[in-house]
């Protein structure tokens, strides 16, 4: 199953011209713990609880729109992904911080 956030990853590290970038990797080692849930209230939603070294939580979420599409599998990566992508901003002040300082 293809991501979307390494597709972009891929495409920054295609044009990067410092080494000032957070890459996928950068974020992926900032989380320290993983929990998936599926309520039972609605199955089909997949919420996905990232810990992250530091203790900072961040909430990914997933559902399709017809429950009979749902995928246990898919549901996961696409909540992972979701958490994810809400980390990238904030790494991302860090960074432009750091520049600044």
């Amino acid at each position: 199953m293809n991501s979307t956030l390494q597709d972009g990853e891929n495409l920054a590290a295609s044009v990067q011209k410092t080494a000032h970038r957070i890459t996928l990797d950068d974020l992926r080692s900032k989380v320290a713990k993983v929990e998936y849930i599926n309520p039972q209230l609605m199955p089909h939603l997949t919420i996905c609880l990232l810990v992250l070294q530091n203790g900072f939580s961040l909430v990914g979420k997933s559902a399709p729109a017809d429950p009979a599409n749902f995928d246990a599998i898919a549901g996961q990566k696409f909540a992972y992904e979701d958490a994810l992508r809400q980390l990238w901003p904030l790494e991302g002040y860090l960074l432009r911080e750091r520049l600044a300082g």
